[in-house]
């Protein structure tokens, strides 16, 4: 009887990797057949679709960008603060809301520059900022890599020569490029038909 106990044991040792397995696969197949509204909702949702559908027409944006650049800087917490003050939603600079309002790009009477935790005026500063970019670059990887490192940082990249994911020195904007275009990928699966 003694010896019988020790089977029990290392047959049940021997099934529980075959166990987590399965059970992965069966997540994995899931999760992967799973309707794009529920994979939208869970892993991409939107905030303030209608506030980012306005912004973005009006600053010649791709509106899905614009939700994946939010949901890359603060994962749609509008009161979100970064340690080098970007502020809100889209996680925009103060100095660059003041900016943006100073040029006409915003229209800083109906969009205090300085209320960018106000999640509509965050991101009326956010697409304008894209906008901007989008108007100064010739590529999406430049816009985004500028959204993170700055519009300097990439045109001293780009006078390096090569592409942009070549000659990026940040490790941190390396990073952010590749999960904003993740993620930029994933709402336009997701929402085919524009944010709503």
């Amino acid at each position: 009887m003694a010896s019988r106990k020790p089977t029990r044991f290392f047959r049940w040792f021997r099934t529980l990797p075959l166990l987590v397995l399965t059970v992965a696969f069966v997540a994995s197949a899931t999760l992967t057949a799973a309707p794009t509204t529920l994979v939208a909702q869970v892993f991409y949702p939107v905030k303030y679709a209608s506030a980012i559908n306005e912004s973005a027409v009006r600053h010649g944006v791709d509106p899905l960008l614009a939700a994946a650049v939010a949901k890359c800087e603060s994962n749609w917490d509008e009161t979100a603060q970064s340690g080098a003050g970007a502020v809100g939603l889209m996680q925009v600079m103060p100095t660059t809301a003041a900016e943006l309002a100073e040029q006409g790009v915003v229209d800083g009477a109906a969009y205090d520059p300085g209320n960018l935790l106000d999640p509509v005026t965050n991101i009326e500063y956010g697409c304008a900022y894209l906008g901007v970019l989008e108007n100064e670059l010739d590529g999406e990887d430049e816009v985004i890599c500028a959204y993170n490192a700055g519009l300097a940082a990439v045109q001293k990249w780009l006078d390096a020569g090569g592409s942009i994911s070549e000659t990026v020195s940040f490790a941190e904007t390396k990073y952010y490029l590749e999960r904003v275009k993740v993620a930029y990928a994933a709402y336009q699966k997701c929402y085919p038909d524009g944010l709503s």
